[in-house]
């Protein structure tokens, strides 16, 4: 196949665009000055003056429960408590649970959420809403009756009425139980809807993911679409870092698995989240999970099994324990080339930025939370807004910067990562290009990945992961770059999304 009259951008900075683009098979076989007849009877396809990228990854997303939530009620923008219940009030009345998902009450004028509030609209049946951030869930008397009780647990907040009745809303490790004990989703469910989630992901120039739902099992569900030639996405699963001692024992490492799905890394948390104000800040507030020793045994064991690991990581306090883990470790995962990375680091101490670059940590960050918890950033975080969100800092240290959506706590959508970058982020200083937004985007989770030779530019040898974009988003003044449209997807030389011709 030949792709031609168009702009191809390779993101190889030796031959940064090429006029044509020739695909033998799974791969890219050459650019300018290959010989047709190196190649059997091409197909040649017209880009009619559009642009062709490398494909997108979407560095930090829990796909399996976003795409289930694509059936929630949403509450993304529901600006009080009167105007969430009201959403849910008018939700079809249909499966075993009343699910939904998106609710922040930090700025509801009305009060917080609360079972009673629930109980009005559903009683018999249990009802569960996700918080934005999805550290917090807002239940219904029947969904807490569930758990007859057992609702505690080290690392999680069960909030409390003044005759100490749970209110219905836990936070971090008590949310998590709650959905694992008593919320569970069979595993067809989550294959259906992963089934048309990757058909919206390739809609959106989507070719790899890093999924962060390992706790469910997730290798297991995505093998299933694997093996039913139905998975559009190349996938590097994360697991849960308790779960080390296991891999080792079964003789498990990252890497392990097929070009489609492979085994990634261990996933941990040190902290909670902004929105629930539970990140773990210098000033001494929110909730603690794991400390600095505790990450640093955990680092030490994945090296030793080889493993890398991903550890989110949101306030001041946590970011610095963090690093202080992985600094204190490195005679241990440094010699072995473990990519290391910590998801988010959305506040920074300044004197921090500098030391990712040092340590080789890798910033897996989400670009569009930056304009989305502006208000909320600027509330809790007043005092110290030179450490947050500081994207354009932490690549002039020397950092590398992989973008992800953390959808559903965002939507799927990378160009909206890129355009947040680029044009949106508050701080303006911290403000990316983009061919720096685009790098975060299709270069960087390659690298991470152990990718970097076979996908991630559009050079000879890689595979043929592309997006075709409806413009050349180099030659566009700014603001149009909200305008770019994803026409075309291909994941290894066959086309996922709107094959060819266009109009």
């Amino acid at each position: 196949m030949i792709l031609r009259n168009g702009t191809i951008c390779t993101l190889d900075p030796s031959l940064p665009t090429v006029s044509s683009l020739w695909i033998a098979g799974e791969r890219i076989a050459g650019g300018v000055g290959v010989h047709e007849t190196s190649l059997p009877s091409p197909e040649t396809v017209d880009l009619g003056g559009r642009c062709v990228l490398p494909g997108f990854t979407d560095s930090h997303v829990h796909f399996p429960t976003w795409a289930l939530s694509q059936n929630d009620v949403r509450l993304h923008d529901c600006g009080s408590l009167a105007e969430a219940l009201d959403r849910v009030r008018s939700a079809p009345r249909t499966g075993s649970w009343l699910r939904g998902q998106g609710w922040r009450d930090a700025d509801w004028p009305d009060g917080p959420p609360s079972r009673e509030a629930l109980d009005e609209i559903e009683r018999e049946r249990p009802a569960m809403l996700i918080s934005k951030d999805y550290h917090a869930l807002w239940l219904n008397s029947a969904a807490l009756t569930l758990a007859g009780g057992d609702l505690e647990v080290d690392g999680g907040v069960v909030v409390r009425d003044e005759r100490g009745e749970p209110t219905g809303v836990l936070y971090e490790e008590a949310a998590w139980r709650f959905k694992e004990r008593f919320a569970r989703v069979p595993a067809e469910e989550y294959v259906d809807a992963m089934r048309a989630g990757v058909k919206i992901a390739a809609s959106r120039g989507v070719t790899a993911l890093h999924d962060k739902d390992g706790w469910l099992g997730a290798i297991g569900l995505w093998q299933r679409l694997e093996q039913q030639s139905a998975l559009l996405q190349r996938v590097w699963q994360s697991t849960p870092a308790e779960r080390v001692s296991d891999l080792r024992e079964l003789g498990l490492r990252s890497g392990a698995g097929s070009p489609l799905l492979r085994l990634g890394y261990l996933k941990t948390f040190m902290d909670g989240t902004l929105g629930s104000q539970t990140a773990w800040m210098s000033d001494g507030s929110g909730v603690v999970i794991t400390t600095s020793e505790e990450l640093e045994e955990i680092v030490r064991r994945g090296a030793e099994a080889g493993w890398p690991v991903g550890v989110h990581a949101i306030g001041d306090a946590a970011n610095r324990a963090a690093l202080d883990a992985f600094e204190r470790s490195r005679d241990a995962w440094q010699p072995l080339g473990l990519r290391q990375r910590i998801e988010h680091a959305q506040c920074l101490a300044p004197g921090d930025v500098a030391r990712f670059a040092e340590l080789g940590i890798t910033v897996s960050a989400q670009f569009t939370h930056a304009p989305s918890d502006e208000q909320l950033a600027k509330r809790f975080w007043a005092d110290r807004l030179e450490g947050t969100y500081s994207f354009g800092s932490l690549l002039e240290s020397g950092a590398l910067l992989a973008n992800g959506s953390d959808a559903p706590v965002e939507e799927l959508e990378p160009w909206a990562g890129v355009v947040a970058a680029v044009l949106d982020h508050w701080r303006e200083d911290q403000r990316l290009t983009l061919e720096q937004a685009l790098h975060a985007v299709c270069v960087a989770p390659a690298w991470l990945s152990h990718d970097e030779r076979v996908r991630g530019t559009l050079v000879p040898g890689r595979y043929a992961d592309l997006v075709v974009l409806d413009r050349d988003p180099f030659a566009c003044e700014p603001e149009e770059l909200r305008e770019v449209q994803v026409v075309a997807t291909m994941l290894g030389g066959r086309w996922t999304h709107n094959p060819p011709p266009w109009d």
